[in-house]
């Protein structure tokens, strides 16, 4: 923990827009460089211009190689695109028309020149791919973010029919498509002045359709005091649109834009990150928690949630989610009834015992929320979550309402929540510690080789070979997902109280450690520590003593 992480940022932590993107549009990549080449993690292409990371020739290679993928795909339709607030992402935008534009494609950009969270713009996809106007012309759509990331950082990310994050088939052939035409100069980059495209209203239609998701009426009748805060972020203008349309008492706590992000805390370790799970990044939110019944955070494209209450704080996401199952699984009676519940390997296990009291079949998918997308899809998963604070669910009637994270609804579910239930999601997730115990959960890093990173991601459940974690037997070891039989990149051990999973790094020379204990704080810490014996021994083929 970084001993400025909570306060506010100083001129020192603030970047230099201009010369960011001088760097974007003057500086090139040297593909030659791992870390200048174009690379798809779970959540796009992500880097900095100061970087060589995230450059106009990237950005112009990967349009370039969208276009083609969706040629071959036989995608004809238009093709959506939005960006958030970060400095990087507007002039990655205008790079991307000029290629899109230049292949002649029917691109559809905001009617109004707002930012568009990455909710919306699957919102839309889906919307246009589900009207029976659409006359078979299918259509997909590109966000630019780098999410919560800081603001030296770029992100750009492509969203197939479905709606939802592009599977690793396709991001992976995007991606050398990409390394291809940036290794010969992008001569087979088209490119044309986007001086006329198509406009799309995103922020009208997302807020017009919310009572099909949300209830809106009982927001409304409750008389809540909501606050919202954007954290400068690309849910600005929709938490008014929002407040104006549905006449609900929403005040946006901070309505301010600004790419250097001058007026956040600084997060954990002492950077600029608008994470609105952070109890750091959150801090300056956390001081109007006695001022709201109702208080939520948003980061940068508005795919991720923090929720605030007066009587709990900041609660863990893991917390919010396990309380939102509940609820809505109870509240949502046009859900199929075999409808699963989804969650990552690496989210807490309360969310295991609050399936099996409902009923439920509990699907579990590896890390990234594209595992999510073909049950958001056809209705088998009403709900699919994150540790990370990122999830979305069904609408009222079952069918998608976005196939990518939607931190907007996750915060308006709270107030829903609140107002349904009369009381907080904080009382509700202390009544389900009491009827099932209550896990301490945290991440850790630990250092790691790109050598023994590659080997954990090839881990099998023999290469463990422990029979015991934090004193208990050990029940079982995965290195597939239960839900769909996806590898994990990594290795989870579980006994009946206790589980670990690791996984390497997809940016650093480390492996992350995902705990969580029924046991207690120091129960975790024992866990932690004989995790990272077994992942040290498994990687050196050593047996666990």
């Amino acid at each position: 923990m970084n001993d400025r992480a909570g306060t506010g940022a100083q001129e020192s932590d603030l970047i230099d827009v201009a010369e960011l993107i001088d760097a974007y549009h003057h500086r090139h990549p040297d593909v030659s460089i791992a870390s200048q080449r174009v690379v798809f993690g779970t959540s796009g292409h992500r880097g900095s211009s100061l970087d060589m990371a995230f450059n106009d020739d990237h950005i112009a290679a990967i349009t370039q190689a969208i276009v083609e993928y969706r040629t071959q795909q036989g995608i004809d339709g238009p093709l959506f695109i939005g960006s958030d607030t970060h400095a990087l992402s507007a002039p990655a935008q205008t790079t991307a028309l000029e290629v899109l534009v230049g292949n002649r494609v029917d691109v559809l950009v905001d009617e109004f020149g707002d930012w568009v969270p990455t909710p919306a713009l699957s919102h839309a996809i889906i919307a246009h791919n589900t009207s029976l106007a659409r006359a078979g012309s299918t259509g997909d759509g590109i966000v630019i973010t780098p999410s919560h990331n800081p603001p030296r950082d770029g992100g750009f990310k492509y969203n197939p029919p479905h709606g939802g994050p592009a599977d690793s088939d396709a991001t992976g052939w995007i991606a050398a498509r990409a390394n291809a035409l940036l290794t010969d100069g992008n001569r087979g980059v088209l490119r044309a002045e986007p001086s006329a495209v198509g406009t799309y209203d995103f922020r009208g239609h997302y807020v017009d359709d919310l009572p099909n998701v949300i209830d809106i009426e009982a927001i409304r009748r409750a008389g809540l005091r909501i606050g919202a805060d954007p954290l400068g972020g690309a849910s600005v203008n929709y938490w008014a649109a929002i407040a104006e349309r549905h006449r609900l008492p929403i005040t946006v706590v901070n309505p301010l834009v600004d790419p250097r992000w001058a007026f956040m805390t600084l997060d954990w370790d002492g950077k600029i990150r608008m994470d609105p799970s952070s109890p750091s990044a959150m801090a300056s939110v956390l001081e109007h928690r006695g001022d709201f019944d109702i208080l939520t955070g948003n980061d940068a494209d508005a795919d991720r949630h923090g929720i605030v209450t007066p009587d709990g704080g900041l609660m863990s996401p893991n917390h919010y989610l396990a309380v939102a199952i509940r609820y809505l699984f109870t509240h949502r009676p046009g859900w199929r009834a075999d409808a699963a519940i989804g969650k990552t390997l690496v989210s807490s296990s309360m969310i295991d015992r609050v399936a099996t009291s409902l009923g439920r079949r509990l699907w579990e998918v590896p890390v990234g929320f594209k595992w999510f997308v073909p049950g958001l899809v056809d209705g088998s998963v009403a709900f699919g979550g994150e540790e990370s604070a990122g999830a979305s669910f069904l609408r009222m009637n079952g069918s998608a309402w976005t196939t990518d994270k939607d931190g907007i609804l996750l915060a308006l579910l709270a107030s829903e929540i609140r107002a349904v239930t009369g009381r907080s999601p904080s009382e509700l997730y202390s009544e389900l510690a009491e009827e099932f115990g209550d896990p301490a959960f945290e991440r850790i890093d630990a250092r790691a080789t790109p050598a023994q990173k590659a080997a954990l991601a090839r881990l099998a459940p023999s290469d463990v070979t422990a029979s015991t974690l934090a004193g208990d037997a050990i029940t079982g070891i995965l290195s597939d997902a239960p839900g769909n039989g996806a590898p994990l990149g990594g290795v989870k051990v579980s006994t009946a109280s206790s589980w670990f999973a690791a996984r390497p790094s997809g940016t650093e020379d480390v492996y992350k450690i995902y705990a969580e204990s029924f046991q207690g704080r120091e129960h975790l810490r024992t866990v932690q520590a004989d995790a990272q014996h077994i992942v040290d021994a498994a990687l050196s083929g050593e047996p666990e003593a």
